[in-house]
């Protein structure tokens, strides 16, 4: 492999991005996933491992990793920060009741070496 082919490559790499949204179970990371890529959001079920989702996005390419919220998921989070650029923490500002579980959970996620970007999803629901 040449230096030009190299310097492709990272060129290349650093226009994609690995992005990993976690937050509890029902946050709504499923549904800001399908939302983006137009999906129909009816009928969502819980998420059981995760999905992933490629977005183009001018010249980036995003890699969205979506991964279960379950509190038995939980403990398997960090095994998918390898290679992750950004983390999005997905809160589900209505469930008042597990707001401490929610800020427990964060804070935990803090010392890991990843950015984080907290987002509160848009309202979805036909209220």
């Amino acid at each position: 492999m040449g230096l030009l082919s190299i310097i492709r490559k990272n060129r290349q790499k650093e226009r994609e991005m690995r992005i990993l949204f976690l937050g509890l179970d029902n946050a709504g990371k499923t549904t800001i996933l399908k939302k983006l890529n137009k999906e129909d959001i009816s009928g969502i079920s819980p998420t059981l491992g995760f999905n992933i989702k490629t977005f183009v996005h001018g010249n980036y390419t995003l890699n969205i990793w979506d991964v279960g919220g379950q509190r038995t998921l939980r403990p398997y989070w960090r095994n998918y920060f390898e290679q992750t650029d950004a983390l999005v923490w997905v809160v589900d500002s209505s469930d008042r009741m597990r707001m401490e579980d929610c800020k427990e959970e964060l804070h935990s996620l803090l010392t890991e070496d990843v950015s984080v970007l907290i987002s509160k999803p848009p309202s979805f629901r036909a209220d």
